[in-house]
């Protein structure tokens, strides 16, 4: 891929680049201003496909201004409209970018985020609302022989001027590369047809499968949208993997508009609506019940996800801030989990310590109010040490660090943005514009982005890579493989909550995050954990030599670190468990050969003694509790 363009580069004498909007496997994406249109805000895409060659370079450039001239005579006022196709040479290498208008406004995958966070969805009036304004827009395309392919909640954005949904990033581009692997080589390396394009839940299985699209794969990819905006969950979570229906227990909806999304989504295409016109016809008699949202509400400004490492629209040229609004129009296409939730044996996640909480109550709003002036006057001092730096240089400095660490930047922008708004709450309501007013602002938002960025890289890269994606499928795997270890969920979960806690230690134990970006970092963590244990690196068998019943182990933790131990008992043995470590350094936890029966968990108490009720393996897990490096020595006696 070519080096990436800067913050205020002038293409063609033409196009001020504001800054990058986001990346993906075709090339960036970039906010410009037209300065023959008065520095009207436009989107340029540089086209740098990852093909090898110069018959596939070829190729590609050809189907790029194919697609590019097929989206062209698009003109419907619900459709980003390409402006034109041109080709720079920058430091005698060669670009080609599409330019098209540019739409502010919040997409529907950080709207449903935002509103998780106010513990809602959205509403049945709101989505026959939304499916009324956007399937007209389907009616269009798909008589002029377009069909989108990727419809799901990040390419849908509710425009900020008139609340009206705006169809974007239609695969145009998207479909080159699949083409070009068709047409060069007719399978891949893995021995698949190369053509299949779509979100892995949201577009039908023929499309998935065999690469086979018709209009009515549209319309289920919107009916797969709404139940995720129904329900905040995500398709995997409601789809039956077996016989691809959906399960629509879960949705609280009229059996009207019900029956109207099973059509939609019916796995055998035949039995789909044929056109949009068709859905519009059997949404006539469904009435809405709220008005086009021209703005959005207070809670959702207030959290609207800044776009990580960009500057605001408003500024000169080299200077850069953040700002909360999505210019999801131009972001990756891969798709994105915003949480999972969890079995409720990973309740241990969320495990409340009596004194912790105890305290808490006592102490609750004196230390909100001290914690609220440190944090303040701590931002201050940070703010103070980096004024070396230009805004143009932290935001260039923070992009490199995304792009070397190959983390989702749209998943890190909600990342960010959601981690200011929980620091700085007074900010609520607010949006971060680049008045002078709010410069300590802004310098603090490029803080909350560094220091994730810094506590991101501990993680493994392909966990880096996946942030945004991990979805049930993955907890569901890493219970077989853990289990497969003897060890229980609960322990694997153990060991990721003491990494969690100690990165980030300020996040109350009690508060649910699994619906939170926050939630995708936990995630992450818990992956590399399992890899640990996998690794043999965290777990340990205990063996008792012969003839002796006790064995006592003693090791050190590093901070936001553990260790499990396994031993395989029989039942009726009486079992004492001793663990010394420094006061208040470290947290036990014991578990039964049965599933979800633990004799202590996430324990201050060191010493524990009884009879084992089963046979099987007694997991013992220890993990650190502090912020020093622990020795500690663990006494295992069965009889």
């Amino acid at each position: 891929m070519s080096t990436p363009i800067y913050p205020g580069l002038l293409l063609r004498n033409h196009y001020l680049i504001v800054r990058q909007l986001g990346h993906g496997g075709f090339g960036r994406t970039y906010l410009a201003k037209d300065q023959y249109r008065f520095d009207e805000l436009c989107v340029l895409k540089e086209f740098a496909p990852q093909v090898h060659g110069s018959y596939g370079l070829k190729k590609s450039e050809e189907l790029f201004e194919r697609e590019a001239q097929t989206l062209y005579r698009l003109n419907h006022s619900q459709i980003p409209q390409f402006r034109e196709l041109f080709r720079e040479k920058i430091d005698s290498q060669g670009y080609l970018f599409v330019v098209q208008d540019y739409v502010e406004g919040f997409n529907y995958r950080d709207l449903l985020h935002q509103r998780q966070q106010q513990k809602t969805t959205f509403q049945e009036a709101e989505v026959i609302q939304l499916m009324q304004q956007l399937l007209p827009v389907l009616t269009y395309i798909h008589e002029r022989g377009v069909i989108h392919r990727d419809i799901s909640p990040d390419n849908i954005i509710q425009r900020q001027s008139d609340g009206l949904p705006v169809l974007i990033d239609f695969g145009g581009v998207k479909q080159i590369q699949a083409k070009i692997d068709s047409e060069v080589s007719p399978h891949n390396s893995y021995g698949t047809p190369a053509t299949r394009l779509g979100k892995v839940g949201y577009a039908p299985d023929e499309q998935m499968r065999l690469g086979v699209i018709y209009p009515h794969s549209d319309l289920y990819a919107l009916a797969a949208t709404v139940l995720v905006l129904l329900t905040g969950q995500e398709p995997q979570y409601l789809i039956n993997s077996q016989d691809l229906t959906w399960n629509f227990q879960k949705v609280n909806i009229s059996p009207q508009l019900a029956a109207i999304l099973k059509k939609m989504l019916s796995p055998q295409p035949g039995n789909r609506y044929p056109t949009a016109q068709a859905v519009l016809r059997a949404l006539a008699a469904l009435q809405p019940t709220v008005q086009p949202i021209t703005q959005p509400p207070p809670h959702l400004a207030a959290t609207a996800p800044v776009i990580a490492t960009q500057p605001p629209l408003s500024v000169q040229p080299g200077v850069t801030a953040p700002m909360a609004t999505v210019q999801t129009q131009s972001q990756q296409s891969q798709p994105t989990v915003t949480g999972s939730n969890l079995p409720t044996q990973t309740l241990s996640f969320w495990k409340t310590i009596l004194l912790v909480g105890t305290t808490m109550v006592v102490m609750g709003m004196g230390g909100w109010l001290a914690g609220n002036w440190w944090v303040n006057q701590n931002s201050q001092d940070k703010v103070d040490n980096i004024t070396d730096l230009t805004e143009t240089q932290r935001q260039q400095n923070i992009a490199d660090l995304q792009d070397k660490l190959e983390i989702n930047s749209t998943f890190f922008n909600n990342l960010v943005n959601e981690e200011f708004y929980r620091q700085y709450p007074e900010k609520a309501g607010q949006r971060l514009t680049d008045n002078p007013a709010d410069e300590i602002w802004r310098q603090r938002w490029y803080l909350v982005a560094e220091d994730l960025l810094n506590k991101l890289e501990e993680l493994s890269a392909s966990s880096r890579k996946k942030l945004g994606q991990f979805s049930r499928t993955d907890i569901n795997e890493w219970k077989k493989e853990v289990n497969e270890l003897n060890l229980s969920s609960q322990a694997l979960y153990d060991l990721s909550d003491a990494q969690f806690f100690y990165g980030f230690p300020d996040y109350p134990r009690e508060q649910d995050i699994l619906n939170l970006s926050m939630g995708q970092v936990w995630q992450a963590i818990t992956a590399d954990q399992l890899q640990q244990l996998k690794g043999q690196k965290t777990l340990e068998q205990v063996q008792f030599r012969f003839q002796t019943t006790s064995k006592t182990i003693q090791a050190t933790l590093q901070p936001g670190t553990g260790k499990a131990y396994i031993a395989n008992l029989k039942s009726g043995q009486s079992l004492k468990v001793s663990l010394r470590s420094p006061y208040d350094s470290t947290l036990l936890s014991i578990y039964t050969p049965i599933s979800g029966r633990s004799l202590l968990e996430d324990s201050r108490i060191t010493d524990w003694s009884g009879v084992t009720n089963d046979s099987g393996y007694y997991e013992f897990v220890v993990v650190s509790n502090t912020d020093k490096i622990v020795e500690y020595e663990l006494t295992i006696k069965a009889e």
